[in-house]
């Protein structure tokens, strides 16, 4: 996903645009206790690559994985983003009701809650858990204090979640990684933050210490469910000074159903590997937005007609898209991934019933 580190500089009435650095890779009283996560053994899943790593920077899968340069993907941001006032029409996607109640009482249904973005509230034997959360009205960094803004609201309310056991994040890119959320979910429910290698250290320094972190291949037991690092392509950092020195992943979650976050990725084999070793999945949520332009996004996002390439690679069930329709990060119309979707699975005449393309707030069994 592009993530980028803008300041926006006011000087009277009017609101300059200054770029200073692209980052385009891109409420209870006590806090409970921690839930027990132990490493599996054996830690490596066979059939998963482990990350490698050329000094501290992570590489991907893919020897021929290459990325246009960091000034030319911010130069892309900055001249197409939908962020841009006027550039291109959005709109706030319409939501969902929420049953707060259901959500909070449901002890054994497997459920599925689009929040926005990359974010996903997934029930599964009893346990909560969150994908990469942010509940932020802009996407970038000093708190969210200038950055990306968002356009569709959360589909929850924060203050109207169920406990969460465990979070899962992908990468520490903004839109992904958003320090006021985890900081806000650290203090509401002392959730199991499970992440790539790096990120450990990250939430340390920010007073989060629930947390374990994995390479590919590794996994971890939290409340009786089976977290998988998966292998994802796709960068990390948060500066200019930090570029992949983080690990990126996806996740599986195996319990009596077993469901999978692609995180941000490009298309590769590594889909095809994740369906062998861990498949079939009942649920994937695989990304259709922030795929343009084509030739800098490639490598790291997938298109709408890749992301069911993907769920066909996988031998997954279910299709939920997520990664669309929340913040301005690209350049296609806000409403032409959902579009795109309901094409391919027409071309390619695939049961409208398993490709899920939610409202924000609603919720579905799987």
């Amino acid at each position: 996903m592009y993530s980028q580190w803008l300041v926006f500089v006011r000087t009277g009435q009017r609101a300059v645009l200054l770029l200073v650095l692209a980052l385009v890779v891109s409420a209870g009283q006590a806090a409970p206790q921690p839930i027990p996560a132990t490493l599996s053994a054996p830690a490596v899943i066979a059939g998963l690559t482990p990350a490698a790593s050329v000094g501290r920077v992570f590489r991907n899968l893919d020897p021929q994985y290459h990325r246009a340069s960091l000034w030319t993907r911010a130069q892309s941001v900055i001249l197409g983003g939908t962020w841009l006032v006027g550039k291109r029409r959005v709109a706030a996607l319409p939501r969902a009701e929420v049953d707060v109640e259901a959500l909070r009482a449901n002890t054994s249904r497997a459920t599925v809650t689009w929040v926005g973005h990359s974010t996903v509230l997934v029930q599964l034997d009893g346990v909560n858990f969150l994908t990469d959360p942010i509940w932020a009205n802009r996407s970038g960094p000093f708190g969210g204090l200038v950055g990306v803004g968002r356009y569709t609201p959360p589909g929850i309310a924060f203050a109207a979640l169920p406990r969460i056991d465990f979070v899962l994040i992908s990468h520490d890119h903004y839109d992904h990684l958003d320090e006021p959320t985890v900081r806000r979910l650290a203090y509401a429910f002392n959730p199991r933050f499970v992440v790539p290698l790096g990120l450990k250290d990250w939430l340390a320094d920010r007073g989060i210490t629930n947390a374990v972190e994995l390479n590919w291949g590794q996994s971890v037991q939290v409340a009786g469910l089976t977290v998988v690092c998966t292998p994802a392509q796709h960068g990390s950092g948060r500066t200019p000074f930090d570029q992949g020195r983080r690990l990126w992943a996806s996740w599986a979650v195996l319990g009596s159903k077993r469901f999978y976050f692609a995180g941000d990725t490009g298309y590769f084999q590594h889909f095809k590997q994740i369906g062998d070793a861990l498949g079939p999945f009942d649920l994937a949520a695989l990304p259709i937005g922030s795929y343009t332009p084509r030739e800098h996004a490639r490598p790291v996002h997938i298109s709408p007609e890749e992301a069911l390439q993907a769920w066909v690679d996988l031998r997954a069930e279910k299709f939920v898209g997520i990664h669309w329709g929340t913040f301005g990060l690209a350049r296609e119309p806000y409403d032409e991934p959902s579009r795109r979707i309901e094409q391919e699975v027409a071309r390619r005449h695939f049961d409208p019933e398993s490709v899920w393309i939610l409202r924000p707030g609603a919720t579905t069994a799987w």
